[in-house]
């Protein structure tokens, strides 16, 4: 009897980097997961050399300058932390 994979190949991370705003990840199968920044406060508040200081995991990413991790599935169900707060947009 065969099992599905507890990591499925096509979701694994292949690269990843932070822009001021999002989080990116590309997967082995082509796509491009983003999503906002402000969803992980403790890569939000981190300096840019901070956040593209990435590990690529087996099914997700770790930045260790900040001890965060974020698995694949957890930003492909569009997970945030629950006290995240969007910032304030500027009038």
């Amino acid at each position: 009897m065969n099992s599905p994979s507890l990591y499925p190949e096509n979701e694994r991370p292949v690269e990843a980097w932070c822009d001021l705003h999002n989080v990116h990840v590309r997967l082995a199968d082509g796509r491009e997961v983003i999503t906002p920044l402000w969803w992980y406060p403790s890569l939000y508040a981190a300096t840019p050399a901070q956040r593209n200081n990435i590990e690529l995991m087996l099914a997700g990413v770790h930045w260790p300058d900040v001890d965060e991790d974020l698995s694949i599935r957890g930003m492909l169900a569009g997970w945030k932390y629950p006290k995240a707060k969007a910032p304030e947009k500027a009038a």
